[in-house]
Parts: structure tokens; C-alpha cells; sequence
């Protein structure tokens, strides 16, 4: 194993990785955990208690999950004309149940019109029916003519449904990882180095923002979703949150710590299972959404990628 480590420091010298960690004091009684590399200032995390987060969520600080949205609507735009604003309506009433479709309520006219009625839209009495649709907001009705009974809008998806099926249309996807050491068993890492994790090339599927629109039931709904941090589990016990994709390592950047995203091993991989770490990259999204005078939030979290790299110990050869 000795001469692996001594290659393995040669090839860190290399990138400019193979160094002491040096700890600076940021006040008379507290050791600095993580400093500024430009600036040499001690960053001092505090963590804040976050709002609960309902299915997919967290205790970490961003958007809840809310809005289950009412499966019926009064959408006053497919009206052109002046009326109250958009939003959730009762599924029935003492008028009838309502349609999104007809953005009204439905009730069948009893006793039918008569057969020269307009109404009938020139089909003959039998053939369909005639259906009331009354709009409570406006306070108008009219007279329909269907071959089959509108369908009720409460058996249809709800507002959130189709939010789930625009967030299927953006094929969201995990992070591909970028880490110093790099995987691979030509590189190794050393314990009290600094090790520098990213989001590779992140785009619109991997780290957002990213737009759709979904259309079901008559509902339209419009979703955007965006990280709102990545979660690395570094395999020896630490989970490292990182509410950004992440600075991508240069050689030119020397010995210095990440400025938003890394961690240090105290302990080498040795008696980990293939003589190495699993750092495992989780990705937490937020998704908002609005339609149907509606709006609500999603989080999703799961999508996840992984990697291995190796960290040894410096040791010194005496001869």
C-alpha cells in the first residue's frame, strides 16, 4: 500500500491538491471549520430552523408543499366579459354539477323544451338533451345541447394532477457529479485535503429552471421547477447541503477550499468496500404552479447520482 500512497501524492502535487489544512481561529474559543480562499475570512454556518415540508420535503428552509387544488373552476377568460376573478367553485349545488368544459353549472331541463325549441340546435327531441348551464358569478344561464351528459368536473384530475403531469414533460434528471479527486483508480485524495464536489454542466433538466404546461380535464396548468439545493452524502458519515450547483475545480486554484461546496475526510477509505468512498449526490427540486385561478408547490427530492473516490494517508518512509 505504500508505494499507491506515494504515487497518489505525486499525482495530487500534480493538481495542486496536496497540502495540510490549515485552521485559523474565529474567536478566542471556536476553531474556523471553513474559510474564505480569496479572502482568508472564516465562514460560520448557522443553521436555522426550516419549515416542515410536506410529501418530498424537508426541515430545510424553502417552500413547503401546498396546493392540492380543487378539481373545479370558474375561469372567467373563456367568457370575455368582466366577471369575478378565477377560482375554486363547489363540485355541486342545488343548480347542478359543475363543468370546467362549460364553466357552469349542469342540470338537465325538466320537462324538455319543446321540439321546434332553439334550443335543440336543430336535433330532433331524443337525440341528446337540453341541459341548463347557469354561471352563478355572472348570474346568467343558457340553454345547451349535448349528445351525451357533460361530464362532471369532480371526477377529473385535480389542479395538482396535471402539475404532476407538466413536471413529467421536463424529464428532471440527477446531477452528473464533479469531484476532486477525481473517481477513477489512478487518483486518490489524502486525509485533510480539500475535496471540491459540483454539478458538472448543469442545464435546465439537471438544475433548472425549467417551464411546462399541461392541459387534462379542461385544467391548464403551468409549472416551473428549480434546485433548490443538492445534498452530498460524502460515505463516511457527513452529509454536506450545498444550496448551489457548485464551484468547478481549476489546477489554478491550488490548495485552496471550495468556496460553496466541499468537504475534508479525516479518515481514509481503506476499510470501506472497494477500498473507497461512495459519495452519493441527491438532488432537491421546488416546483411551483399555477392555473385554474390555483397555485401550489411541489418539492420532489430522489433523483440521485453516484460515485466512488479514494482517500489514503500521507505516510513518511524513513530509509
Amino acid at each position: 500500500m505504500r508505494p499507491l500512497v506515494r504515487v497518489a501524492v505525486a499525482l495530487l502535487v500534480a493538481t495542486g491538491l496536496a497540502s495540510v489544512v490549515l485552521l485559523s481561529a474565529a474567536s478566542a474559543d471556536t476553531v474556523c471549520q471553513q474559510a474564505d480562499p480569496a479572502t482568508g475570512t472564516c465562514i460560520i454556518w448557522v443553521e436555522v430552523p426550516g419549515h416542515p415540508g410536506g410529501p418530498g420535503g424537508g426541515d430545510d428552509g424553502g417552500p413547503t408543499d401546498a396546493g392540492s387544488g380543487a378539481s373545479c373552476y370558474w375561469d372567467p377568460s373563456k367568457q370575455g366579459v368582466p366577471g369575478p376573478p378565477a377560482g375554486p367553485v363547489p363540485c355541486t349545488t342545488a343548480s347542478g354539477y359543475w363543468s370546467n368544459t362549460y364553466n357552469c353549472y349542469i342540470s338537465p331541463v325538466d320537462p324538455p323544451p319543446p321540439a321546434d325549441d332553439p334550443a335543440w340546435q336543430g336535433h330532433d327531441p331524443g337525440d341528446g338533451a337540453v341541459y341548463e348551464c347557469y354561471q352563478p358569478q355572472t348570474a346568467m344561464f343558457i340553454y345547451v345541447w349535448a349528445q351525451d351528459p357533460p361530464p362532471g368536473s369532480g371526477t377529473g384530475p385535480t389542479p395538482r394532477e396535471v402539475a404532476q403531469l407538466a413536471i413529467d414533460q421536463m424529464h428532471l434528471s440527477a446531477i452528473d457529479i464533479g469531484i476532486v479527486p477525481e473517481p477513477g483508480p489512478d487518483s486518490i485524495g489524502l486525509v485533510g485535503m480539500p475535496v471540491w464536489m459540483w454539478a458538472k454542466a448543469p442545464n435546465e433538466h439537471t438544475f433548472g429552471p425549467i417551464t411546462a404546461t399541461a392541459s387534462a380535464g379542461g385544467i391548464t396548468i403551468t409549472a416551473t421547477a428549480n434546485v433548490l439545493d443538492l445534498t452530498w452524502d460524502m460515505g463516511d458519515g457527513t452529509a454536506v447541503v450545498c444550496d448551489s450547483a457548485g464551484t468547478p475545480y481549476q489546477p489554478s486554484y491550488g490548495r485552496k477550499d471550495s468556496p460553496d461546496c466541499g468537504h475534508t475526510y479525516k479518515t481514509s477509505s481503506a476499510l470501506q468496500a472497494d477500498d473507497a468512498y461512495t459519495v452519493t449526490a441527491t438532488s432537491s427540486w421546488v416546483i411551483t404552479w399555477a392555473g385554474a385561478g390555483q397555485t401550489g408547490t411541489i418539492r420532489l427530492d430522489g433523483l440521485t447520482r453516484s460515485t466512488q473516490i479514494r482517500i489514503g494517508e500521507a505516510q513518511v518512509l524513513v530509509n
